[in-house]
């Protein structure tokens, strides 16, 4: 803190200082400076304990946890740890059929990973239909792999045995309409193999309200699916102890959110699925610190902003969480995020090779702002889905020469007191909390939904963002500026195959349409009826938990689509009209 003299003087230094800046500036024949200077002045009641505090400790704007686990750093596979105890999911995958990516965790394992299976599911199984509905042709194994019963998600996880059981590692399943049907094939495994449900460690994402304005993988309506989302919590509270509940994310971005308005709107879906809880009869303090968050990534080439945004989140949830919602365990005021990456959608087609320039940038960002770097996605994330193992490589060698080399996590918050960075972490915690009311203002996010709120206000931000890419007043190397004739297209040699087979890819629908049609002449179509009629009954009835009901379903064989279809008759199916 400085006192009200020496800001006196600080004013009275710094206007004679600009005075010597517009001098300097017109033999450049402007008036106008490209950069800033901070200082005091622009933190002037700054308070180092209220404000920054220390790293684990309230308000936690300078790091989550009191310090690094001894031993963190990079590792083979995508996850950040590799310390005993701490087995995490890996890198973002899958694709075709079960039998595919089952192959293709094979071939993983035996290059080194020690991490566990994080799914990317195909676009029919994101909402819920088999591979022979009309819905789904063309697009079954495409986006991810195809889950059409247990039977898929029993081939998937065969890999993982010995050192990486099911109780070993931890699994992220990048789910939300069908989550619900999803977590039960996963309980139903785990059963199937012996393995204690106490001991699972599971993350899915379980985020519904983000599809309706971000994504559009959704079934139906908002107030069943949080129904659904409620008895999931309620669910595993009980029977899952270890697994997180949800990763709330922000995938607004992806749709050409502002980052920060698409923070804002996050927490506001976490305050939301807060509420879900309390309706289910949870304690606050027993809900939340099994919530993460996706807030942990670079979602900003601006380097500084990135950071900015990393420390602001961190104290705006610690505020919400403690002042808003009344939590008493300073675990439930932490901000618990996935292991971050750059935002995707900052990744160009054009010149794939400068993705990894924009991905190290912005592990340097996860590193300042207080999380173990990693260097994703791969290089070539913008060219479709699936990542080289040339760019696994590279994105693996980059997080590791961060870590080891340049040494980026030897201190945590090496930005804290920075005049720039506290000014600018301070309006970035602003500006989230001006959205939030926003969202408060229309009723709290269902209904900031359900109007269009949050609709418009992404399509308004992709506009103005993608006028200012076509107007060349935000420069994108390699898209929109730099594309002269005498610049270079690098590329990659290919020294190995994709691991994304392409014919097996191709193949996997018409593979997997008689893989289902089978399933269904040979298992115990009446179990299945009764078991379906069951959860139609108590579908119908808002008070009854659909979890116990749905995994019946599950360890039935019945198919997702099928499952699915009961709740599409009950609930309805959500459709969006006449709000933009």
């Amino acid at each position: 803190m400085f006192s009200k003299d020496e800001l006196q003087e600080i004013q009275k230094r710094r206007t004679e200082w600009e005075g010597t800046v517009k001098e300097s500036l017109k033999r450049f024949k402007t008036d106008k400076s490209p950069n800033r200077f901070y200082t005091p002045l622009d933190i002037p009641d700054f308070d180092f304990l209220e404000t920054v505090g220390f790293p684990g400790e309230y308000p936690f704007t300078a790091g989550t946890y009191p310090s690094l686990v001894p031993g963190t750093g990079p590792v083979k596979g995508g996850g950040p740890f590799a310390v005993a105890g701490l087995a995490r999911a890996g890198r973002y995958s899958g694709y075709g059929m079960a039998e595919d990516t089952r192959d293709y965790y094979r071939r993983m394992i035996g290059r080194g990973w020690r991490v566990g299976p994080n799914l990317a599911f195909d676009l029919p199984t994101q909402i819920g239909y088999d591979p022979d509905h009309p819905m789904a042709r063309g697009e079954v194994g495409k986006t991810g792999v195809a889950v059409s019963s247990l039977k898929d998600f029993e081939t998937i996880f065969e890999p993982f045995t010995g050192d990486l059981a099911m109780d070993r590692v931890a699994t992220a399943m990048n789910i939300n309409a069908p989550a619900i049907v999803l977590i039960s094939m996963f309980v139903a495994v785990a059963q199937q193999k012996g393995v204690p449900l106490d001991r699972l460690r599971c993350t899915p994402q379980n985020d519904i309200l983000k599809e309706y304005t971000g994504r559009g993988t959704y079934i139906f309506p908002p107030k069943p699916s949080l129904r659904l989302t409620r008895d999931i919590f309620v669910y595993a509270r009980k029977n899952l102890p270890q697994m997180n509940l949800m990763g709330v994310s922000a995938h607004f971005r992806e749709g050409g959110c502002d980052t920060v308005r698409a923070a804002g709107f996050q927490f506001s879906n976490a305050l939301a699925y807060v509420q879900v809880a309390r309706d289910g009869g949870l304690d606050i303090d027993d809900f939340l610190p099994s919530v993460t968050f996706q807030t942990g990534g670079c979602h900003s080439m601006e380097i500084l902003k990135a950071v900015a945004e990393i420390r602001a989140c961190r104290r705006v949830w610690a505020k919400l969480a403690r002042e808003r919602l009344g939590a008493r365990s300073p675990r439930s005021w932490m901000l618990r995020s996935v292991p971050g990456r750059l935002e995707p959608a900052l990744t160009t087609r054009q010149r794939p090779l400068n993705n990894l320039i924009r991905a190290t940038l912005g592990g340097v960002a996860i590193a300042l702002g207080g999380d173990v770097p990693t260097v994703n996605p791969g290089f070539d994330e913008a060219l479709g889905l699936g990542v080289s193992l040339e760019a696994q490589q590279l994105s693996e060698d980059g997080a590791r020469i961060l870590f080891h080399e340049a040494r980026l996590c030897d201190v945590q918050d090496p930005f804290a007191g920075s005049y720039y960075m506290e000014a600018l972490t301070g309006r970035i915690e602003a500006e989230i909390f001006e959205t939030i009311a926003k969202v408060d203002s229309v009723g709290g996010a269902v209904a900031a939904i359900e109007t269009g709120f949050m609709q418009r206000a992404i399509a308004q931000d992709a506009y103005r963002t993608q006028k200012q890419i076509e107007t060349g007043e935000k420069i994108v190397v390699g898209v929109n500026s730099f594309l002269g004739p005498d610049e270079l297209e690098v590329n990659v040699h290919r020294q190995v195959a994709h691991p994304y087979d392409p014919k097996r890819r191709e193949e996997a629908e018409e593979k997997q349409v008689d893989k289902v049609r089978k399933l269904r002449q040979e298992r115990d179509n009446a179990r299945v009826m009764v078991t379906l009629k069951q959860l139609r009954e108590q579908a119908g009835d808002e008070k009854v938990n659909l979890f116990p009901a749905v995994l019946e379903s599950v360890k039935a064989y019945a198919t997702i689509g099928e499952i699915c279809g009961v709740l599409r008759d009950v609930f309805g199916e959500y459709q969006e009209y006449g709000i933009i």
